[in-house]
């Protein structure tokens, strides 16, 4: 839209204001800090039901900063005249809380002897300030020129084509302040905010209705199908917003399945793990087992075999000294038998010695092959001591039964040694010859 043609309409709209509206009372004087409160509450709302929120606020509060610390339930309690309670007392809240925040104060008179422009950056950086709030802000307490618009007005704009949709959803008109002068910018304000809230509570009222085709002809059904566009949009919104919860809720399902046999897959897996560790430590305790059996026959067998060894060294160590006893009781025997034939000890003594030279001469060859002969003995001498200690005591043995019997010192003399007596035995024979 062209600049000539919006301030056209602009003025059209402030003729009808003052046609089919009355001027409402001059605002008493405020300190800047309660023109940012009564802005608060008096977006989209009578003027009359924001003086008594006002009130209210400064009766059952002792101060704003009991204001701002209060819950935004207890606050719209306390607002509830308001068309939109919980809406005011949001913004009431926000901005003491801002407030408090920017300046450690609630004294904001300061800031009327400072730059316009400076004050009303500070204002803007507040989250809870709105263009409505902040405009009028600038007009009854700064003292600058602006006019505020809030939705209710912005319906007004819109229906008569003043502003655009993006304009609108800015918050913003766009020569507004150009086509109304200073000096009429409040009372053109407080009309249109008339008119804007009793649009606002009935779409069907007949003096706003009258205004807007005033301005621009057609606008009273341009807002009917705006508001059933809107209507018409609200119910796509409603529906996008139930086909995006079911989407949430069916993805939600979906993850929670996923989740489900994410946990039962996992479940199963360390089932079957504690499976295998079971089956393995059963395997090696079987291994275990078998390995201790293996061991312990072992063990017996070994033992076995020791006493088999010893019961055979005790077998062959009881044939060696039954040999030798059945050999000495021979040799006693022999003894006995020559001493009865002989009747005298002399004649046995001579008798013995021949029997020596001969069986000297004629056994001693047969010992060293028997020696040879028997290679188990000498063997199992060398693998056990016990046959080596019977070694050693075989001669005692041989030295008492060659104490007893004069034959048996014969045995052990080699064969060099049986020439002297042989030479005794002449001497015998010379002095007793045959």
């Amino acid at each position: 839209m062209s600049a000539s043609k919006r301030a056209s309409l602009i003025g059209k709209l402030q003729t009808a204001l003052k046609k089919f509206y009355q001027p409402l009372p001059t605002q008493p004087t405020r300190p800047l800090l309660e023109h940012v409160l009564y802005a608060s509450l008096l977006e989209d709302a009578p003027a009359d039901l924001a003086d008594e929120g006002m009130a209210k606020c400064e009766q059952e509060f002792f101060d704003w900063n009991e204001v701002r610390v209060t819950t935004i339930t207890e606050l719209s309690q306390v607002l509830e005249n308001l068309p939109d309670p919980q809406k005011a007392a949001r913004r009431l809240k926000s901005n003491l809380q801002a407030i408090f925040e920017e300046f450690y104060t609630f004294d904001l008179d300061h800031l009327k002897k400072e730059n316009l422009g400076k004050a009303v950056a500070k204002f803007e950086k507040m989250p809870g300030m709105t263009p409505f709030v902040l405009n009028y802000t600038v007009q009854n307490g700064l003292g600058g020129h602006a006019i505020p618009v809030d939705y209710s007005a912005m319906v007004i704009m819109l229906s008569t084509e003043i502003a655009s949709q993006s304009e609108a959803m800015a918050g913003k008109v766009p020569g507004l302040e150009r086509a109304i002068p200073k000096n009429k910018a409040i009372d053109f304000s407080g009309l249109l905010h008339q008119a804007a809230v009793a649009l606002n509570a009935s779409t069907k009222d007949k003096t706003a209705r009258r205004l807007l085709d005033a301005v621009s002809k057609g606008s009273s059904e341009r807002l009917d199908q705006w508001l059933a566009s809107k209507k018409a949009a609200k119910k796509r919104v409603v529906k996008r917003k139930a086909d995006e919860r079911a989407a949430a809720e069916e993805a939600e399902r979906l993850r929670l399945e996923e989740e489900k046999a994410a946990q039962e897959k996992k479940a199963a897996k360390k089932a079957a793990a504690e499976k295998a560790a079971a089956e393995k430590l059963a395997a090696a305790e079987k291994a275990a087992k078998e390995k201790a059996a293996a061991a312990e026959q072992a063990a017996q067998a070994k033992a076995a075999e020791k006493v088999a060894r010893a019961t055979k060294k005790k077998t062959t160590r009881s044939k060696a000294t039954k040999a030798s006893t059945t050999s000495t009781a021979k040799k006693k025997g022999s003894k006995k038998v020559s001493t009865k034939a002989t009747g005298s000890p002399k004649v046995a003594k001579k008798a013995a010695k021949k029997s020596s030279k001969k069986t000297s001469a004629a056994k001693t060859p047969v010992k060293k092959k028997t020696a040879k002969k028997s290679p188990v003995k000498k063997k199992t001498a060398k693998k056990s001591p016990v046959k080596k200690k019977t070694a050693k005591k075989a001669p005692a043995k041989k030295k008492a039964s060659a104490k007893k019997s004069p034959a048996t010192k014969a045995k052990p003399k080699s064969a060099k040694k049986t020439p002297a007596k042989k030479s005794a035995s002449r001497k015998l024979t010379k002095r007793k010859p045959r």
